[in-house]
């Protein structure tokens, strides 16, 4: 999409014309003639001092070759000098018959610290024998032989001006130095001359060739300030007896350096071979922010080495790094280098004696200073030429300002007046003036604005006609129109909706509008509106129930459809409707009450079904509680085990049996209406969880994989029986794990729909046809899987769909065939419970238990669970069980409801419930009716348990050893 130019005025337009037709070009032949002039003195400029550079490097590189010649020959003269004083010294350390005159002999003192020295004399050298060496152990001897060499040290002096001082200094830290000096002031008492690099620069360590060497600069211990020695070892056999040296003061080297001729005003730098600058003249000292070090002051005796400070050092400094890299790769060249803050040509060249490198330093300025002011002159011209330029085109510019200002006056009033018809028609006015002008265009222009006008005011009247008649149409078939916000988290209704629900303004938050809404549908509809938000999908619709001004709830179809995206691809604003659907939901409820009715005639045969199961439980009961005793008592025994097998088809068959009396009579109950549920708030993520938990071993054992399809952090609840609930899903999953085969996957999760939550759990078995499905709900269909060895009782599923209807839900299964299927529950949403209740009780440890049944089979079944642990009374009548209780109260009443006489069962408990000295009593109850409305009687009247026949044998000994406390005592017998 191309990008909107900014408007600007009619005279601005005309203005920028005339620049762009005749004033840019001008100024474009103008600049390139000054470009080209300017151009062309450049380059004059530039080959000029290409010249001059090239001239440059060759005089610098010769004149810094010449220049260290001059000092290689000077510093050649000091050495020819340090090496006549060696040979001097070493003779006169070997002439042991030299007799010192008298004046030599009284110039020597001892001082109570054992220091050995000579005072101060004209023409003599001085004499410091440091205490360092003991006086018992120094050589006096050697001392006077040694002013034998003092006339050669004056000799030295005073032939070179360069040299400060002229000394010997031996291994034992003695120094004989000249001119003389106050060593006692001077020196430190322990002296140790051989720390010093005047002396160790000299000893086979460093210096094995045994040759002149030069040290580094140094602050001279005998008070010539900043000095650097040349020295030579004396040597007598392999022995160094000691170092003869003459120090040459930094002053008198920057004296050397500085008279050195650089041209082009540059000066000349001595560096060392460490990348220390031995000599800087005063010339150099700002570009290398540095000030040379010429004096030094002393507070008592040098005591240690004291080098150059290491500021000197070029090596740690980053502006001297490129320099010392090109001075790394030659004995000579020339090289470029910024030194504080401008360019620098260097040259260099090394002193072959010592290491060191001579720089000349010339400043480019100076070089190129003739060049460069030829060129500004040249340069100046250019701009004044500009300048000139400049004040034209201002006068230019004026008048062709002043021309387009006169003829912009001519075209702003006539269209100024056609802004304001159009600015009126955008108002609403369709009742104009007409514009006249004496330009053809703008009368045009004025009579087309005057014609959509009237097609405008047409218009207008047919579009408020038409709203009209689709605002009665909105109003007669829905609720209201709503549009929703979702980066704002806001929402918009109409007036009417607004009023008869008592919103407190048409746009609203989402918070304030979730208040009205009914408790078990908040979080039905906020999964919802997440998954629509985050999905692709166009259109959006949900049902819930919501409060009007009164408080009473309404239900509510919401149907609306996707305006905008963000880049993400998530929905931003969504718009649609709201239809009062409340007496579509009442004509369901009243379809639903009356189906339920249309099957009361098959109570008829639910109560004789429920009647024959109570007949058959009694004898199972006694058939599987034996068959479990004789299982029991013969488990291990040798010459039993087909006993043992036989008990336990016994009990298997009863169990299958039992399995499809309870069916019956769950089947039985829901049709014939006897079932009361407990509806409550049920947490999808611990049912689905749990139910996967309990059959987790026995898909395990199939070879088959179980996986829930929901996080257990999910907030989502239900509307059900927990209990009944659990059921559906349990039947579901035991299904799917029989009719599988391995490696086969089962998975369990739960869908958010617009009116419930669907529980689902799906399978890869081998799935149904269409033929199949039909049949399915049918009761004791099987689908041809009868003489199968897959148990089951074909009644199943038939009871989920019952127990899915009592609970206000649904079920249905989707298949393929060879694909597998997947089963489902609808249930209605729920809110979050605020709080839950656990029920328990406590029990008393009692040995004495009474047992109420009519043909006693229970009590020998009591009696066997619990021998060695308590006595089990029997009474097979209510009265019996009275009579009983008043002349022993029992610690355990195991009472059988279905007692001869109907309901006598039940008003034994109530009599008991009733007495006071039965009070505390624990009571459990067994009855051949799995009917949880007749337990929950019990449990009003004080029963603690309540178990269905036949009952498990091991689930009676936990529950009764549970009761009476004595489950650690069974452990130990």
């Amino acid at each position: 999409m191309s990008s909107r130019v900014s408007p600007y005025p009619l005279r601005q337009w005309i203005w920028r014309a005339f620049v762009q037709s005749s004033l840019i070009p001008l100024v474009l032949v103008e600049c390139v003639l000054i470009a080209v002039y300017m151009l062309s003195n450049s380059a004059i400029r530039e080959a000029q001092m290409g010249y001059l550079r090239e001239n440059a490097l060759s005089q610098l590189s010769t004149s810094v070759d010449r220049e260290r010649q001059v000092i290689e020959s000077r510093l050649r003269g000091v050495q020819v000098q340090v090496e006549l004083l060696r040979d001097a010294t070493l003779q006169a350390l070997q002439d042991k018959d030299f007799k010192p005159d008298a004046l030599e002999l009284n110039r020597y003192r001892t001082t109570p610290e054992g220091i050995y020295y000579s005072q101060a004399l004209k023409n003599r050298a001085a004499s410091f024998y440091s205490n360092l060496t003991p006086l018992a152990q120094q050589d006096h001897e050697k001392v006077l032989r040694l002013a034998q060499i003092d006339p050669l040290l004056r000799s030295i002096h005073a032939a070179n001006p360069t040299v400060a001082a002229a000394y010997f200094n031996t291994w034992d830290s003695y120094n004989r130095i000249y001119p003389s000096i106050d060593t006692l002031a001077q020196y430190p008492r322990d002296f140790d001359m051989t720390k010093f690099n005047f002396y160790y620069k000299a000893d086979a360590e460093h210096n094995p060739q045994r040759k002149t060497v030069w040290t580094d600069i140094y602050l001279d211990p005998a008070g010539q300030g900043w000095v650097m020695s040349a020295i030579a070892p004396v040597y007598r056999g392999d022995f160094l007896e000691g170092v003869a040296g003459l120090d040459v003061t930094v002053s008198e080297l920057i004296e050397e350096v500085s008279d050195l001729i650089v041209p082009w005003n540059g000066y000349s730098v001595l560096i060392g071979p460490q990348n220390t600058i031995m000599v800087l003249p005063k010339a150099g000292e700002q570009d290398f922010g540095l000030e040379e070090l010429t004096e030094a002051s002393y507070s008592g005796a040098v005591s240690a080495e004291v080098l150059k400070p290491k500021r000197f050092s070029l090596t740690g400094r980053k502006d001297m790094q490129s320099l010392l890299a090109a001075m790394e790769q030659g004995d000579s060249s020339v090289t470029e280098t910024y030194l504080n803050g401008r360019k620098q040509l260097v040259a260099w060249s090394e002193v072959k004696q010592t290491g060191w490198k001579l720089l000349l330093v010339v400043d480019e300025v100076n070089i190129f200073r003739e060049t460069n002011r030829i060129a500004s002159h040249y340069q100046s011209i250019g701009y004044l030429m500009i300048v000139g330029l400049l004040l034209f085109y201002l006068l230019f510019f004026g008048w062709m300002w002043l021309r387009s200002k006169r003829l912009s006056a001519l075209l702003i009033d006539p269209i100024d007046a056609i802004v304001g018809m159009l600015r009126q028609l955008g108002g609403g006015q369709y009742k104009l003036q007409a514009v006249h002008s004496e330009i053809n265009e703008l009368e045009s222009i004025s009579t087309a604005v005057l014609q959509t006008a009237e097609q405008l005011q047409a218009s207008e009247i047919k579009r408020q006609e038409a709203q009209g008649i689709l605002q009665l149409v909105l109003e007669s078939t829905t609720e209201s129109l709503w549009e929703v916000d979702r980066q704002m988290l806001t929402i918009r209704v109409s007036e009417r909706f607004r009023k008869r629900f008592g919103l407190p303004a048409q746009m609203v938050t989402f918070t304030d509008f979730n208040q009205r809404l009914h408790p078990n549908d908040v979080e039905r509809l906020r999964h919802l509106r997440e998954r629509f938000s985050q999905s692709d999908q166009e259109h959006f619709e949900a049902e819930y129930r919501y409060a009007d001004a009164q408080g009473n709830y309404v239900w509510l179809l919401s149907r609306g459809k996707v305006l905008e995206r963000d880049e993400q691809g998530h929905a931003t604003r969504i718009a649609g409707t709201y239809v009062d659907v409340t007496r579509l939901k009442l004509a369901q409820e009243e379809l639903r009450s009356a189906t339920l009715e249309a099957q009361s005639a098959s109570q008829a045969k639910s109560r004789f079904l429920s009647s024959m199961s109570h007949e058959l439980r009694t004898p199972l009961n006694a058939i599987q509680g034996f068959a479990q005793l004789i299982e029991l008592d013969t488990q291990g025994k040798p010459g039993r085990q087909q006993e043992a097998d036989y008990a336990q088809e016994i009990v298997n068959a009863s169990r299958h049996l039992t399995s499809l009396v309870d069916d019956i009579l769950d089947l039985s109950s829901i049709e014939s209406r006897t079932q009361q549920l407990r509806m409550e708030a049920v947490d999808v993520s611990a049912l689905l969880h749990g139910c996967a938990e309990l059959l987790q071993p026995e898909a395990r054992r199939r070879e088959l994989n179980i996986d829930v399809d929901i996080n257990k952090d999910v907030s989502l609840y239900v509307f059900a029986d927990v209990r009944r609930a659990r059921q559906v899903l349990l039947n579901f999953l035991s299904n799917a794990i029989k009719y599988n085969a391995p490696p086969g996957s089962i998975r369990l999760g739960y869908e958010v729909r617009s009116d419930s939550v669907r529980l689902w759990v799906c399978d890869s078995g081998d799935g149904l046809s269409e033929e199949q499905v039909k049949q399915l709900f049918e009761p004791f269909q099987r689908l041809g899987r009868e003489s199968s060895n897959i148990p089951g009782t074909g009644i199943g599923l038939v009871l989920c769909r019952e127990l899915a209807h009592l609970m206000g839900g649904e079920i249905g299964v989707t298949s393929e065939l060879g694909q597998g299927s997947c089963f489902w529950i609808d249930l209605q949403s729920a809110g979050k419970p605020s709080e839950r209740q656990d029920d328990g009780s406590l029990a008393q440890q009692i040995p004495l238990v009474l047992c109420v049944d009519n043909n006693l089979a229970m009590a020998q079944l009591a009696n066997d669970v619990l021998q060695g642990l308590a006595n089990v009374r029997g009474a097979s009548s209510a009265q019996q069980a009275l009579t009983a209780l008043d002349e022993e109260l029992p610690d355990l009443l195991l009472l059988d409801l279905d007692l001869p006489t109907p309901g006598e069962g039940l008003k034994l408990l109530g009599s008991i419930h009733g007495n006071p000295a039965f009070t505390g009593l624990p009571i459990i109850v067994i009855s051949g009716q799995s009917d949880e409305h007749l337990f929950a009687q019990a449990r009003v009247l004080g029963a603690r348990a309540c178990m269905a026949k036949p009952v498990e044998l091991k689930t009676l000994r936990r529950l009764l050893l549970s009761s009476l406390h004595l489950v650690n005592q069974a452990a130990r017998l």
